[in-house]
C-alpha cells in the first residue's frame, strides 16, 4: 500500500473500499482497516474474498480484531473463524466477551472448537497459548513416500510444513523431528524414522513461558519449538514468526515501563485522553510523591547551603550522574535477568563485579569534576572563593561515593524486584532516578560536611 484510505466516501462505502484493496497484501489491508472503525473494516471484510478475508484476520498487525469479528453477521464470520489459524482464533477469542465468545465458540466445527478451547486454557504470557495446533505429524510406522503424499494433502491446512513431527504410532509421543528439507531427499522406501535426526527433539512445555519458546528457537535456530505435554504427546508448535510478533510486544510493554508509566496495548494516535492520562498519572504522581524526599533533604541542610551558597551549583551535577549510573546498571541487568543470563542466586556477584565498576566510574567522573573547577578557577571564568580547592575535593569525593551508590541500587533493585514477584521492568529509570536523587544530596552534604568543616561549614 503506498497510502492510507481515510477519504469520507470510501470510508461510508465498503464494497467501493474493497474493491480497492482486493488485490492488495493481507497486511497492507490490515493496515488499511486499522484506519477504519470496526464497524466499518468489518463491512470491507464482507466485500473481499473468503480467502482474503482470512489472511486478514489471520494478520497480527489488525487491530480491533474482536470488535471486527463482533460486527460481521454469524453466519458469515463463522467461516472465516474455520479458515484461520487456531492460535489466531484463540487470540481473537480473547477479546471477545461473554455472552459473544460462548456463543461464537459453539457455532465452529468441532476440530476448530477443541483446537481454539485447548489453546484458550493455557495463560496469556505462556508457550502453550502462543502455539499452535496446526501441525504436520506421521507415525513413525510411515514411509517417506507416504509423508510427502500426506504433507501434499494437508499443506493448505497447517501453519508450518517446515518440519515434520514423528510420534509413537501407540501413545503418540514425539520421538523425532525431521526438516523438510530432509523428507524430500531421502529415498521414498525408507522409514520416514530412519531418515530423520537420530538426535532427540527439543521440546517446551505448554506452561513454559514465551520467552523461553524464545530463547530455544534463538538457541538452536529453529523456525518451530514442538510443544509437548507432560507425558510427552505433542499439543502444538510455537513458530518463529509468532515468537517474533510476542518479543516486539513485550519490549514495546518493557520500554513503556522502563521511562515510568503503566504499559499500553494501542498504538499512540489510538489512545484516548482518558487513557492516556491513566497510563501516565499514577506513576508520575508516585515519582513526584518520591521526589518530594529530595525537598526534605534540602531542608535538612538548608543551614549548610546558607554558609555555603557555592555548593548548590553542583547539586544537578551530582544529582544527574547518580541517577544515570543507575539507569546503566538496571538497563544492564534487566536484560540480563530477562535472558536468564543471570538468576536470582547471582545477585552476590552482580554486587561484587559492580562495585569496583562504580568506584572506577566515580572516580573518572570526579577527575573531570575537579579538572573543571580547576579550569575555570584559574582562568577567571568563575570564582569559587579562596576555598576553591576544598570545594573541588568535595565535588569529586561525592561522584564517586553517588555513582557507586546509583550503581549498587540499579543493579540489586532488579533482583529485588523478581525476588518478590514483579516485572524488573518496573524497575524503571525514573524511578531508580529518583531513589538516587535522595540519597545523592545525603552523600554531597555529607562529604562537604567532612571536608568543608572549619572552612566554609
Amino acid at each position: 500500500m503506498n497510502e492510507t484510505i481515510t477519504d469520507t466516501e470510501e470510508m461510508v462505502d465498503p464494497a467501493a473500499l474493497a474493491a480497492r484493496l482486493a488485490e492488495e497484501l493481507p497486511a497492507d489491508i490490515a493496515e488499511a482497516l486499522n484506519a477504519q472503525i470496526p464497524q466499518v473494516a468489518a463491512a470491507v471484510l464482507q466485500n473481499l474474498p473468503l480467502e482474503t478475508a482470512v489472511a486478514v484476520l489471520d494478520t497480527p498487525d489488525l487491530r480491533d480484531a474482536g470488535e471486527i469479528i463482533e460486527a460481521i453477521p454469524r453466519d458469515r464470520v463463522v467461516p472465516m473463524l474455520t479458515g484461520m489459524s487456531a492460535d489466531r482464533v484463540a487470540d481473537v477469542f480473547r477479546e471477545l466477551d461473554e455472552p459473544v465468545r460462548s456463543d461464537l465458540l459453539a457455532r465452529l466445527d468441532a476440530e476448530t472448537k477443541a483446537s481454539v478451547r485447548q489453546l484458550l486454557r493455557y495463560p496469556e504470557e505462556s508457550a502453550g497459548s502462543l502455539m499452535t495446533t496446526e501441525f504436520v505429524s506421521v507415525p513413525a510406522t510411515w514411509t517417506v513416500a507416504q509423508t510427502l503424499q500426506h504433507v501434499r494433502l494437508v499443506e493448505r491446512t497447517r501453519e508450518t510444513v517446515y518440519a515434520i513431527y514423528i510420534l509413537d504410532p501407540r501413545s503418540k509421543v514425539l520421538l523425532r523431528t525431521l526438516p523438510l528439507r530432509r523428507l524430500i531427499t531421502a529415498d521414498p522406501n525408507a522409514s520416514v524414522l530412519a531418515a530423520a535426526p537420530t538426535r532427540r527433539p527439543v521440546t517446551i512445555s505448554p506452561h513454559a513461558s514465551r520467552d523461553d519458546a524464545a530463547r530455544l528457537i534463538s538457541k538452536y535456530d529453529l523456525l518451530a519449538v514442538p510443544v509437548v505435554d507432560g507425558t510427552g504427546q505433542l499439543v502444538g508448535i510455537v513458530t518463529v514468526d509468532d515468537v517474533i510478533d510476542a518479543i516486539v510486544e513485550r519490549q514495546t510493554e518493557e520500554v513503556q515501563r522502563f521511562g515510568g508509566m503503566e504499559a499500553i496495548d494501542e498504538p499512540y494516535m489510538d489512545i484516548s485522553f482518558a487513557q492516556m492520562i491513566r497510563k501516565r498519572a499514577g506513576w508520575l504522581c508516585a515519582l513526584f510523591l518520591s521526589e518530594m524526599l529530595t525537598t526534605s533533604a534540602m531542608q535538612g541542610f538548608q543551614g549548610e547551603l546558607e554558609k555555603a551558597i557555592v555548593l548548590t551549583l553542583f547539586i544537578p551535577l551530582i544529582m544527574s550522574s547518580g541517577g544515570n549510573s543507575g539507569s546503566q546498571a538496571t538497563s544492564l541487568l534487566i536484560r540480563a535477568i530477562s535472558l536468564r543470563e543471570l538468576r536470582l542466586a547471582d545477585w552476590w556477584r552482580v554486587a561484587l563485579r559492580e562495585l569496583p565498576t562504580g568506584i572506577v566510574l566515580g572516580t573518572i567522573l570526579g577527575v573531570i569534576g575537579v579538572a573543571r573547577i580547576t579550569l575555570w578557577q584559574i582562568f577567571g571564568l568563575f570564582d569559587y572563593g579562596s576555598h576553591w580547592m576544598l570545594i573541588a575535593a568535595t565535588v569529586g569525593a561525592t561522584l564517586i561515593g553517588i555513582v557507586t551508590f546509583g550503581s549498587m541500587v540499579g543493579s540489586m533493585l532488579p533482583f529485588l524486584l523478581r525476588a518478590v514477584g514483579f516485572d524488573p521492568a518496573a524497575a524503571s529509570a525514573p524511578f531508580v532516578a529518583t531513589l538516587v536523587d535522595v540519597t545523592g544530596l545525603v552523600i554531597y552534604f555529607g562529604v562537604a560536611a567532612l571536608i568543608l568543616r572549619g572552612t566554609l561549614l
